[in-house]
């Protein structure tokens, strides 16, 4: 498959480009600049002369006088050999003339149509000048106007700018190489945490997951997904460490009643037993295997939660409902422990039935198995704002807090007896109450204090409770 190009690669690149387009936007407003500060500089000079012939020639000179005037105009301009003149009344006759360069006669007329002096050039003679036309209006008012040119020869700025315009061409491709080889050197260095983070991961194994990635030596932009690249780590090591747990748990678990099996079978076979002997082991071993079987059940249940269980045929409950069938059925159990049930509230929830009936007599019978004798056991409902808050509390010695978050862990028992009554005395009727609890997009939390241990559940509410 296709790699896209690299980030150093692609970073390089915009680099190279940006460096391009500002290189040739920079030489294209040096050469403008200049080109503009040649022009100012001519006309300048330009300017002063016409200045000067516009006093001479603000008097018409008579015609025995064209021959001093022609030599007063060519001391003037002898100083500089690149300056020209060139002097025509609007009817086109030429009065002076400081040189045999063909000057642009009928764009010349064309400009001294305007009140301000315009600038021309022109190419003659393998040259180039650059002229300035102004119209002079002489005194007399029956003297015709006087169109002056003075130009200048500029053959030395075009070979400066050919110069200037060689020079540019060379330098921008070698600046854009020497651009593009800064922003590679810009573009390893800045991206080197990214290879940090990359050393640091791969460090990181199923035996060394407490290896964490480095927040406080990486850029602020990487600070972020290096923090949540550590919470990711930190959920693994945790997920780990609690798959470890369950694995030495469930050996433990299943290695007990599989060791009292055999040994149970080993005695019974060491000699011949009569048929009441026989059936009496066969019982008890049928207990093990059922207490077995319905570990095992349990586990594939809480496999099937973990990787996103759906409550199938859900419908409309009434939670009050439910736990009135529920009191009924455990109140033979709590008779004879001497514990009162009782309850209040009522809501309505969608959820499905077994799955919630189960969910809730776990918490029945965890809250009558803890609760002290002649205690009471309450379950109350309460609708906040578009939830449903089910909380079941009993009487009892309280729960450590430091053991509140584990109470919902798969094998987890406070009590290091470890009663093997049932299945709940294994430590799973919480963890498969959290199960379905989250199955239908609620939660469920612990609280004690007091001599008073509290199951608050919290699920959407499906619709108001109609009126009593």
């Amino acid at each position: 498959m296709k790699h896209p190009a690299s980030l150093t690669t692609r970073l390089t690149l915009l680099f190279v480009l940006v460096s391009s387009a500002v290189l040739i936007g920079l030489a294209w407003v040096l050469h403008a600049a200049v080109e503009r500060h040649f022009v100012e500089m001519d006309r300048g000079i330009l300017q002063s002369k016409v200045e000067v012939l516009e006093r001479l020639l603000s008097r018409p000179p008579a015609q025995e006088e064209l021959p001093a005037l022609q030599q007063s105009v060519d001391e003037m301009f002898r100083s500089d050999p690149g300056l020209q003149l060139f002097v025509e009344t609007a009817g086109g006759n030429v009065l002076l003339s400081s040189t045999e360069t063909a000057f642009p006669a009928d764009r010349i007329r064309a400009l001294a149509e305007g009140k301000t002096p315009s600038v021309i050039s022109w190419q003659a003679d393998e040259s180039r000048y650059r002229g300035l036309v102004k119209r002079i209006e002489p005194e007399l008012a029956d003297i015709d106007s006087l169109i002056v040119t003075a130009a200048i020869n500029i053959d030395h700025h075009d070979r400066f700018m050919d110069r200037y315009s060689r020079t540019l061409f060379v330098f921008i491709p070698i600046a854009t190489v020497f651009s593009g080889l800064l922003g590679w050197w810009a573009a390893r260095r800045g991206l080197s945490p990214l290879r940090l983070i990359q050393e640091r991961a791969a460090a990181v194994t199923a035996s060394q997951l407490s290896q964490r990635l480095p927040e406080d030596s990486v850029p602020r932009e990487l600070t972020g997904l290096t923090h949540e690249l550590n919470c990711m780590l930190d959920r693994l090591e945790e997920a780990f460490r609690r798959l470890s747990n369950f694995s030495s748990d469930l050996a433990h678990e299943m290695r007990t009643p599989v060791s009292n099996l055999l040994t149970q079978t080993q005695v019974v076979l060491s000699r011949s037993r009569s048929a009441a002997e026989y059936q009496e082991v066969l019982a008890s071993s049928a207990e093990e295997l059922d207490r077995l079987s319905r570990v095992i059940s349990d586990m594939l249940f809480l496999a099937k939660a973990e990787n996103g269980m759906s409550t199938p045929s859900t419908q409309e409950l009434r939670l009050d409902e439910e736990i009135a069938d529920l009191f009924e059925f455990y109140d033979a159990l709590a008779e004879e422990e001497g514990v009162s049930l009782t309850s209040s509230g009522r809501a309505v929830v969608r959820g499905n039935r077994l799955m919630l009936r189960r969910a809730l007599s776990n918490l029945l019978s965890n809250a009558l198995r803890h609760s002290r004798p002649g205690g009471h056991v309450g379950v109350f409902i309460r609708d906040r704002d578009g939830t449903v808050e089910l909380t079941v509390e009993n009487e009892g010695a309280a729960i450590p807090a430091e053991e509140l978050p584990r109470l919902f862990d798969r094998f987890y028992r406070g009590d290091p007896a470890r009663s093997r009554d049932d299945t709940a005395g294994v430590g799973l009727g919480l963890a498969i109450t959290q199960a379905l609890i989250r199955a239908h997009s609620g939660t469920i939390r612990a609280e004690s204090g007091k001599g008073v241990t509290r199951f608050v559940v919290e699920l959407p509410r499906s619709a108001p409770m109609p009126a009593a």
